[in-house]
């Protein structure tokens, strides 16, 4: 009686496929838990991090409008009533009206004037090669580094022996000079990133380069100047050192030094409500104008990543 042997499995032959059996798959598994633990803390995270910024916003909002008995019996609850008279007493009896006239066109002026030669700077030396570019370059970078208290003492007698001091316009010369190392930082690598055949065409059909610049190239870098404008515009309309030591003139203040002066008073006077109404003045125009320009803000900062 024979035996039967199982034969030997053949090798596979040259170009036949094996089959193999299926190990399930944890490896993608795991990331996606993994991935899901990572977003459930970063959404944590923001969620803290936004209710830490916005509670105090609210709660001066709501402060604003309470008597000065109700701030301090109950300082967390809803007003009971709402008390448009400490709007109306910071406005008109701590001056807060000529504070903001005074800020707007001080920021106003220096904003059109740091965005105007900020573009031209940096679009020089962002285009054109020249014996010294990248000194004048480098020598913006290191305004953005220089602290400006140690400039405090000679820009006052710089200014002084000017006639600037206690003047608006010039405030606003000293706000540009303040501003532009930054803005032409920015805007230099916002225009290496613009492209160079448009220019090259306007060239072409006979465009000179100031029309090229005006009319071609600064509009196709308005994202830049949009996002450049707000930083610019929340750090000149918080600037409260370089006001303070050269506009002493209490009829020409800017609106942090009468947040300053409306604290010292209102607060001897107990008049609270009153302080936070003009608090909440201040940071209206700042909130206002980040909302409206949130987008564009995004997209400059983001335009020379995408290309």
């Amino acid at each position: 009686m024979k035996t039967t042997e199982t034969p030997a499995p053949l090798p596979a032959e040259s170009g036949a496929t094996v089959s193999k059996i299926d190990v399930p798959a944890e490896r993608p598994a795991k990331r996606k838990r993994d991935g899901n633990v990572l977003n459930v803390f970063s959404h944590g995270v923001l969620i803290i991090w936004a209710f830490m910024v916005v509670m105090p916003l609210l709660w001066a909002v709501m402060t604003s409008f309470k008597d000065d008995s109700s701030i301090f019996n109950s300082p967390w609850a809803l007003p009971r009533k709402l008390h448009f008279g400490n709007w109306a007493r910071a406005w008109t009896d701590a001056n807060m009206s000529d504070y903001f006239l005074n800020t707007i066109l001080v920021v106003a002026g220096s904003l059109i004037g740091t965005l105007v030669l900020g573009s031209m700077a940096a679009y020089v030396l962002a285009r054109f090669d020249f014996p010294g570019n990248r000194f004048i370059y480098f020598l913006f970078i290191g305004g953005m580094s220089f602290p400006i208290m140690l400039a405090l003492v000679p820009l006052f007698y710089v200014v002084n022996n000017m006639g600037l001091l206690n003047t608006i316009h010039g405030l606003i010369l000293v706000y540009i000079a303040y501003s532009l190392p930054f803005t032409v930082f920015f805007l230099t690598a916002f225009f290496r990133t613009l492209p160079t055949s448009v220019a090259e065409a306007a060239f072409v059909d006979g465009a000179s380069h100031s029309r090229t610049f005006f009319q071609i190239m600064l509009p196709m870098a308005k994202p830049g100047l949009i996002s450049v404008g707000i930083f610019n515009f929340l750090g000149q309309w918080n600037q409260y050192m370089l006001p303070t030591v050269l506009n002493t003139d209490p009829d020409k203040r800017v609106l942090t030094q009468g947040l300053v002066q409306l604290a010292a008073s209102q607060g001897y006077k107990g008049d609270w409500s009153g302080l936070f109404a003009g608090l909440v003045m201040a940071m209206l125009p700042v909130l206002a104008a980040y909302i409206i320009f949130q987008r564009q803000v995004v997209a400059g900062l983001t335009a020379g990543a995408l290309k």
